[in-house]
């Protein structure tokens, strides 16, 4: 029996030297830059906040960034960085980096479970081709690093849908029931809902009605044992919803359903709206560089899922998710990461099978190939100068390792083509996913903390340890609100205006300090009895505020003595 046939499903497994090759291919794709990059505002530098503080107080059931709530996401993501500060000993003295390992672990779970659940449907080639594919992305490559939830969310993701399949597989087959697949989806799905709420099981749902409808069929999901399975949902939720809603008296509920939620279906939160066709368009981009092979892989299978069980499953993963994902007004990029494996596990499929070679039966889809090889050859050259322009111009500076990703880069773009090594495209993902983990790695760790006019919480910090008059001094920030200055200057960091910041400075002549932007220069003087001769300038700082976009300079000032 051969992979190409759907019967030899779950014949195939991978040895435990692929584990421990795709382990090494995720340590050199996510760790590095994870120590030397500084903590990413906005959401990395609340989530961190929000652990530290669970570490400061003890209280691991209420999520707070200094005073206020925290209520959009669940505990999840917030027990696992608490667990890694308690195992690593730093406690809440630790640096940004060891809350960023939650984040490489949940990657490199996604990547192996990627590649078993490729190896379960396609063989072994397919699924160590599929876990490298998903090692090198960018979009995984950025998650991998940001101590959020969405790298971890899309572990939890990949062993629901993993187990899914194989309920799926063992129908299609006429094999009996197993209880363990059952298992692993009702627990990777209950983790995946203390992570980030209903993205898991919404994942699954939609995989399973497509099925369902495609095959007018719905009895194979009482294979997923689904009253037991809801007991044991249950049973890891319920206590702490039950403890948070106790303690914040509703407020959980009213703010991560409807405030998070609901007004990310209902209309574009956060100024981060775009219409229909947004992730259509940036396919290419963080699926760099296998934008053009997973869409040839795409393709191959949607002409062939009607009669292959293993196809549909990954079609009814990919297409409702994304249709879904593309309706709802709310749109960020890493919104689509659930479904880029189902992609990637297409291509690996065609690629391995030779299919990825065969010519396309529409013109159309000739042309949509040249279309997607235009925006690889587009974000390629980005990622190009994002090593070599972009530190030039921002920071006066030509890193060797960045000079070095602009080759690395270029390369992995060549061969992501298919137009090298088009008779061996096996070794043409190997070698582009060579490439560009080798490109992510140089880009992370030798580029971006060269830029420093953009790591200005970092500046502040450093110049108010220089100038802070006490060892207890606390910092005022006025115009300058942005989380990584509160983890990094401590959870008594003070956010205010200009008349906040004089006011302060007055109050606490002795050991305050504040720092003053230049939009709030003239607010902050105008409220100091004597303007300018009543304090003196204790530093200063200028670079780029990257989350609002601008250049601007920040002037730490203490009293006049």
């Amino acid at each position: 029996m051969t992979h190409s046939d759907p019967a030899s499903a779950g014949t195939a497994k991978l040895r435990f030297s692929h584990y421990l090759l795709l382990i090494f291919i995720c340590l050199v794709s996510f760790v590095p830059g994870i120590a030397a990059i500084p903590p990413l505002d906005r959401d990395e530098a609340r989530y961190i906040q929000a652990t530290h503080q669970m570490a400061e107080t003890g209280d691991y059931v209420d999520i707070r960034f200094q005073d206020a709530s925290r209520y959009k996401k669940p505990v999840g993501i917030y027990w696992l960085q608490s667990a890694v500060l308690k195992v690593t000993g730093y406690d809440q003295t630790a640096p940004v980096w060891v809350y960023r390992l939650v984040s490489v672990g949940g990657a490199t779970l996604a990547v192996l479970a990627t590649a078993a659940l490729g190896a379960f449907l396609f063989g072994q080639s397919a699924g160590l081709l599929a876990g490298m594919a998903l090692a090198a992305i960018v979009m995984l490559g950025f998650e991998a690093r940001v101590a959020k939830t969405d790298a971890t969310l899309l572990a939890t993701v990949m062993f629901a849908q993993g187990a899914l399949a194989s309920v799926w597989m063992a129908s299609r087959n006429n094999t009996p029931a197993k209880w363990a697949p059952a298992l692993v989806f009702w627990i990777a799905t209950a983790i995946g809902v203390l992570i980030k709420g209903p993205i898991t099981p919404f994942v699954s749902v939609l995989t399973a009605a497509a099925l369902s409808l495609f095959y007018r069929e719905w009895q194979w999901l009482k294979r997923l044992k689904p009253l037991s399975g809801i007991a044991i949902l249950l049973v890891i939720v319920l206590p702490w919803l039950i403890l948070i809603t106790l303690k914040s008296g509703g407020a959980f509920f009213n703010e991560s359903v409807g405030n998070d939620l609901l007004s990310k279906v209902g209309d574009g939160q956060e100024s981060h709206g775009a219409p229909p066709g947004y992730f259509a368009l940036i396919f290419v981009v963080f699926l760099w560089p296998f934008g053009v092979m997973a869409m040839r892989g795409g393709l191959q299978a949607l002409s062939r899922f009607r009669t292959d069980p293993r196809l549909a499953f990954l079609t009814a993963w990919y297409i409702p998710y994304w249709l879904v994902t593309e309706m709802i007004p709310t749109k960020l990029p890493h919104y689509i990461l659930p479904a880029y494996p189902a992609l990637l596990l297409m291509m690996a499929w065609a690629v391995d099978s030779g299919i990825a070679s065969q010519p396309y039966r529409g013109r159309w889809q000739i042309w949509l190939e040249r279309l997607t090889l235009l925006g690889l050859a587009i974000a390629t050259l980005a990622l190009m100068g994002a090593g070599t322009v972009l530190p030039w111009v921002m920071a006066h500076t030509l890193p060797i390792p960045g000079i070095i990703a602009f080759f690395t880069a270029a390369a992995a773009g060549i061969f992501a083509s298919g137009l090298v090594l088009r008779d061996n495209l096996t070794r043409a993902v190997q070698v582009t996913a060579a490439f560009a983990v080798a490109t992510l790695a140089l880009l992370t760790w030798g580029v971006a903390p060269a830029i420093t006019p953009i790591w200005m919480s970092p500046a502040i910090n450093n110049a108010f340890n220089a100038a802070k008059p006490c060892a207890n001094s606390v910092l005022a920030s006025a115009g300058y609100a942005e989380p990584s200055l509160v983890f990094l200057a401590g959870t008594k960091t003070i956010l205010t205006s200009g008349a906040g910041a004089a006011k302060y400075l007055l109050d606490n002549p002795a050991c305050a300090i504040s720092a003053v932007d230049e939009g709030s220069q003239a607010e902050f003087l105008q409220n100091l009895p004597q303007g300018e001769k009543s304090v003196v300038v204790a530093g200063s700082v200028s670079g780029i505020n990257y989350s609002k976009g601008r250049k601007t300079t920040i002037t730490l000032y203490k009293a006049a003595q």
